[in-house]
């Protein structure tokens, strides 16, 4: 069991580190996709900064947490998810829904429930 979840984790890892490279690279497409449009040289540069920021150090804890059997390092990218699917629940109950919502909510929230499960299962380092 311990396999296949390291497994899957490292693979989620990869996915959200491609998702990174996307935003660092072309982060007009890569925004679009996500719903995001940016407003001129200043908005392009927000995005390529903070969003390859936040999948590059949730696939980097993952895959690093991974690789080591490290349960602690799975948090951060619990945390990162976590955050984000609490941010889209607020948007929806305030801005309300569109069409697809609950696919990126069902990602994160499953992201979630499986960094928190590993992070449980794989030992901890102490120090």
């Amino acid at each position: 069991m311990r396999l296949i979840l390291t497994g899957l984790i490292f693979a989620g890892g990869l996915m959200y580190l491609m998702l990174g490279i996307g935003f660092l690279l072309d982060p007009a497409s890569s925004g679009a996709d996500f719903g995001i449009s940016a407003n001129g040289e200043q908005g392009l540069s927000s995005i390529r900064a903070d969003m390859t920021a936040f999948f590059i150090v949730a696939a980097g804890s993952m895959m690093i947490g991974a690789w080591r059997r490290n349960g602690d390092l799975l948090l951060v990218a619990a945390a990162l998810f976590a955050i984000a699917l609490i941010g889209r629940i607020v948007s929806v109950v305030v801005d309300g829904g569109y069409d697809g919502a609950f696919m990126p909510m069902t990602v994160e929230a499953v992201s979630v429930a499986v960094l928190l499960y590993a992070s449980r299962v794989l030992p901890h380092r102490i120090g």
